[in-house]
């Protein structure tokens, strides 16, 4: 039995119940949780207002590293007592979308969330919401959602490549590959925002532009890289663009998950630069702006899901960035707590209190 913070409805409380895995079977591997991470997926998901919902009671949670605790037959990349961080979007390798490289984009990695994994005592199924289902002291998780890590980084930092990192970082670099001298806006500034914010500044961004509804914010930002900070007002548009030469940001990220923050993406991008949205709306919601724009500006409109990351390219990659003191992951990290806490995390996010909360289970190495 494990201990595991279970949503038994949703929009519900969160329990601290046992739950029974089972041993990994072929093609899995069982991890002992080091830290997890509190995503605003996980806070949407748990909310009800999700397009697609788990079944309940589900275990969420998908930022996530630990050690291996044990493999099932044909695993070979990671064995017992290995490193390694959670990926909530396993690729198949097998795939249209693989096999052209969006190994991000993978059609068959739905089927691995969603999923009875785990009982409850009484012998009910526990679903695993988001996949790696890391609000839990261990879990078991597809090979492939397993990614070996092999820098000497905290396990605490190492988690937030599962998500709030890749996400951020990778739509700055993979996504919309800004360069050096670039100018780039950031609006929205929780964990992937902060993330995206050192993202520019690892590339070399000119000018980096943090923006934000919560005025406190600011200081997290320049922590993070921005060399400037806005809150949101009626002349937030006017504002980026007299920052930007009043031609507009090279590259602006939306990762607040909002329509209005969409259109203002758009409105603060200059002629022949791209607005890249990265933040997850509602689905009820709708941005808008004239079509003839999309001609008259020779503006780009993206989309970025998970970072346009390749996770086996991408830990390495980012985790490298880490030891070396280009990426700083601890300074995103303003709460440390424990599975009963969770609920508090949630608030403070709906709140724009502090940066991201990290369960942390013990051993951080």
């Amino acid at each position: 039995m494990v201990k595991a913070a279970v949503l038994t409805a949703a929009g519900g409380d969160y329990e601290i119940m046992d739950i029974e895995l089972p041993e990994p079977g072929p093609g899995e591997v069982r991890v002992r949780l080091a830290a997890s991470g509190v995503c605003h997926s996980d806070l949407t998901v748990g909310s009800g207002s999700a397009a697609v919902l788990p079944p309940v009671p589900t275990v969420l949670g998908h930022e996530g590293a630990g050690h291996v605790v044990s493999v099932g037959a044909g695993v070979e990349h990671v064995g017992p007592g290995d490193r390694v961080v959670l990926n909530w979007t396993p690729a198949c390798s097998r795939c249209w979308h693989c096999r052209r490289g969006e190994t991000h984009l993978c059609e068959n990695a739905a089927a691995t969330r969603h999923r009875p994994y785990a009982k409850l005592p009484d012998g009910r199924d526990v679903y695993n919401g988001l996949g790696p289902a890391a609000f839990a002291e261990e879990t078991v998780v597809p090979a492939a959602a397993a990614i070996p890590l092999t820098v000497d980084i905290p396990l605490v930092d190492a988690a937030l490549l599962g998500c709030s990192v890749m996400t951020g970082v990778g739509a700055v670099l993979n996504a919309a590959r800004v360069a050096a001298g670039d100018t780039v806006a950031v609006l929205g500034l929780g964990g992937v925002g902060l993330s995206a914010l050192q993202g520019a500044r690892l590339a070399g961004a000119s000018t980096v532009i943090g923006v934000d509804v919560h005025p406190g914010k600011e200081t997290l930002a320049k922590e993070a890289g921005a060399t400037d900070f806005l809150a949101v007002g009626p002349d937030l548009v006017a504002q980026i663009r007299e920052l930007t030469g009043g031609r507009g940001a090279d590259h602006v990220f939306e990762c607040a998950g909002r329509a209005d923050a969409v259109e203002n993406a758009w409105s603060a991008t200059r002629r022949g630069g791209q607005a890249v949205v990265v933040g997850l709306g509602p689905t009820t919601a709708s941005a808008c702006f004239p079509a003839a724009d999309l001609m008259l500006t020779a503006r780009s409109l993206i989309g970025c899901f998970f970072g346009s990351a390749d996770m086996g390219r991408d830990v390495p990659r980012f985790a490298a960035d880490l030891a070396a003191g280009r990426l700083d992951v601890s300074s995103l990290v303003t709460h440390r707590i424990g599975l009963d806490q969770i609920p508090e995390a949630f608030a403070r996010m709906r709140s724009g209190d502090g940066g991201r909360s990290v369960i942390v289970f013990g051993d951080e190495r």
